[in-house]
This record gives C-alpha cells, structure tokens and sequence, in this order.
C-alpha cells in the first residue's frame, strides 16, 4: 500500500485545532501565547503548535492558513475552518446561550462550500502564476486530507447547563449533527475523512481545579471528574457507531475514527513516566474555588493581584492554559495517533485515503 499524496488539508474544528480564526473574526490572543515556537502570538491557544500543525509537519505541509484571517494567508495546500468556542450543535440550542463562537460546524462547512467555489472561479480566471499559487487547483479538493477535531465545547455546555440526565439525552442530537455535516462534506467532494472524538474534559485542569471536597466516587483513579468523562465517552461511542454506519452508505469514502480521548487520557495518565509534571499543573493561569484568571491577564488572587504569565519551561506541563494543551503535550499526542493505532480501522494517516473493506 502505497502513501497518500495529499495536495491539501482542510480542517473543521475548535480551539483544539484554531490555527487563527477566532483571532481574526474577534479579539485575538495576547502574550504569552505562542511564546514556545511562534515567539509571538499565533492565533492559537497554546504555547505553540496544536496537533493539526503536527499533522502538516507529518504530512509535509505548511501550517494551515485561518479561513477568516485575511492577512498573510495562503490556501495553496489547505485552510483551516476551525474557531475557538465552536460547537457542532448551532449556537441558538438553549444550552448552547452565551459565550460561544457563532462559527458551528454546520457554518464552517458552509464556509469550506463558499471557499471551494470561489477559489475555482478565481483559479480560473486569474492569468497571473503569482496570484495562482495562493490558490488551492481545483482539482485537488477531491484528493485532500478533511480532519474534523469538534465536540469538547458541546459537552463543556451540557456540563454548566444541563443535568446529567438531559447531557445523555442531548448526545444523539449531537452526534446527527455531526453526522450530517461529514455527509455534506461527502457530496461536496471529501473522499479521504479524519475525525477525532473528543477528549476527556474531566480531566482538564479547570475541572478538577473546581473539586472541593469530592465525595468518594466523584473522582476517578486519576483524579479526573468521572461523570464529565462519562459524557465524553458516550458521545464518542455513538458517534464511532455512526460512523461505522456512514462508511456503508458514502461508498467512495475513506472514513477514520481516531481516539483522541484515549491518547489524551494515556498521556495524563503516565505523565511522569513521559517526563512530565503533574498532569493538573496549568503552566498559565490561575483557577480554583471562586476565582480565575485567564492566561495572559491580570487579576485577584485570594485578595492578592496577580499576572497570569508562562511557567518556567512549558515543555514539561501538559496543560497551557488549564483547558488547551501545550506544545509538548500536542505533539506527543499528534505521534501517538498519525501511525493509526488508535484509529478505527487502524491505518496511518498517510495511508488513510485507501478505503478499508471488512474492517469495523
């Protein structure tokens, strides 16, 4: 089996994956974010490079250019549709009210439509090479990479307004609209389709930073918040078995489902043993019972004013900011899922275009 020579990527997500977009549709971050590689802000939420950079770097691709930035992009191998806050449900849903970014998946791939047809009428009629080459051939759409990284905000919402009763409830509306939107990828084109379940949101650091005195059972043998992972863990399972469904009915497909949760919750879970410090630790930011200070702000602290500013050396901590991981952190999980171990079925992702047949 040969490798797959993808001319581009195109990426659907949150602020997992956000290589700029929230930035430029909002208020873009500030120092210290992106202090480890870009040595400037990024427009990502991290210290540096997210886990879709690291799949570029794997693939031999640039680093994705935002959708919505329009300063210094160049889409000739791909663009990002990803925005922090993002939703796969839409923002009107009534657990879904406040703070969250107007870009759903169902807009992003609105966005992606709007892309592909305007770039090819402009591919078309630009005569000039120079202003060609920022532009993606239209003939590679249907050979590109699709990796879809979304879910950790829906689930972050049904936990502040919902029981957990009405979470489980709310996870197969979720998962149809999900669904829905990789099949109208499909018609558009995607034939070779990555998607990431979500990660284990109880084990993030703003979750158990907000644990005071659990009552036995809250927590589980990691320290993580168990029902929060509960939900993450049932919306995974329904959408891998949608997914299985799907891979019968779009027939030219080649759909990968990889566990995200599990990398994330294997990295948390061996975190010295990786040379890493306490899985907990936030390198920037300070949160706990009645208080947070966001990354790169100031604030009160037990009545003592605070900066929010990088750790001594981030490349030894997991969590950035306490909700987005490091530099470190993301690329000791982009190695642990390009090689297709933890993927279903379990192919590389330079291999991922080769439809599998007889595996589930």
């Amino acid at each position: 089996m040969t490798d797959c020579l993808y001319p581009a990527i195109y990426n659907f997500g949150d602020s997992n994956s956000d290589t700029g977009g929230i930035s430029a549709a909002f208020y873009p971050a500030g120092p210290p974010s992106g202090e480890t590689y870009f040595h400037r802000p990024a427009g990502r939420a991290s210290d540096g490079r997210l886990i879709i950079d690291f799949i570029a770097d794997h693939l031999g691709l640039p680093y994705l250019s935002a959708y919505l930035d329009s300063i210094g992009t160049n889409y000739s191998n791909g663009a990002n549709f990803a925005t922090g806050g993002a939703t796969i449900m839409r923002p009107n849903e009534s657990w879904f009210e406040n703070g969250v970014s107007p870009f759903n998946l169902e807009i992003q791939v609105e966005h992606y439509t709007q892309f592909k047809e305007r770039t090819a009428y402009f591919y078309n009629q630009d005569k000039e090479l120079s202003e060609r080459s920022k532009l993606p051939k239209p003939k590679d759409f249907s050979n590109a990479l699709f990796t879809l990284d979304i879910g950790q905000n829906d689930v972050a919402a049904g936990i502040r307004k919902l029981s957990f009763e009405l979470q489980q409830a709310a996870i197969p509306k979720i998962v149809s609209q999900f669904i829905a939107q990789v099949r109208d990828l499909y018609q558009k084109g995607a034939r070779t389709i990555w998607i990431h379940n979500t990660g284990p949101i109880g084990c993030l650091p703003i979750s158990v930073a907000k644990v005071q005195d659990p009552v036995p059972g809250y927590l589980d043998e990691q320290g993580c918040v168990k029902n929060q992972n509960d939900i993450a863990r049932g919306l995974n399972k329904q959408l891998k078995d949608e997914i299985i469904k799907l891979r019968a009915e779009l027939s030219e497909a080649a759909i990968i489902y990889v566990d995200m949760y599990s990398a994330k919750y294997e990295l948390i879970s061996n975190a010295k043993n990786q040379g890493y410090e306490d899985p907990f630790k936030i390198c920037c930011g300070y949160h706990g019972i009645g208080y947070d200070v966001w990354c790169g702000n100031k604030g009160n602290v037990n009545g003592s004013e605070v900066y929010a500013g990088s750790c001594a050396n981030p490349s030894t901590v997991i969590s950035w900011d306490s909700v987005h991981y490091s530099e470190a952190a993301n690329h000791w999980i982009a190695n642990r899922i390009v090689n297709g171990s933890l993927s279903d079925p379990p192919i590389s992702i330079t291999r991922a275009c080769h439809k599998q047949t007889g595996i589930l």
